[in-house]
C-alpha cells in the first residue's frame, strides 16, 4: 500500500520541502546577504555534480530541493526588492 501511495504524496511533500527551503534561503539572505548563500549554492552544485537544468516535471516529483538556479534567482531577486 505504501509504495502506491509514496509516489502520489511525494510531490506535495516536495512542495512542502522546497516552500520552507525558499524560506530559509530568505532568512539567509536578510542576515547575511545574498553574494555569501549563492557562492555556497553554487560550489555545492559544482562540487556535487550537480545537474543545473533539470526536466521541471521530474524536478516536482523527485526533487525535495529547488534547483541550484532557481535558488540563485529568487535570492536575487528578494535582494534587488
Amino acid at each position: 500500500m505504501a509504495s502506491v501511495v509514496s509516489p502520489l504524496l511525494a510531490p506535495l511533500s516536495n512542495w512542502i520541502s522546497r516552500r520552507n527551503e525558499f524560506q530559509a534561503d530568505d532568512y539567509a539572505r536578510r542576515t547575511v546577504g545574498a553574494d555569501p548563500l549563492i557562492s555556497a549554492l553554487t560550489g555545492l552544485a559544482r562540487d556535487n555534480a550537480s545537474t543545473l537544468t533539470p526536466d521541471p516535471l521530474y524536478a516536482l516529483a523527485h526533487y525535495s530541493h529547488p534547483p541550484v538556479p532557481i535558488r540563485v534567482r529568487q535570492l536575487r531577486e528578494n535582494a534587488a526588492a
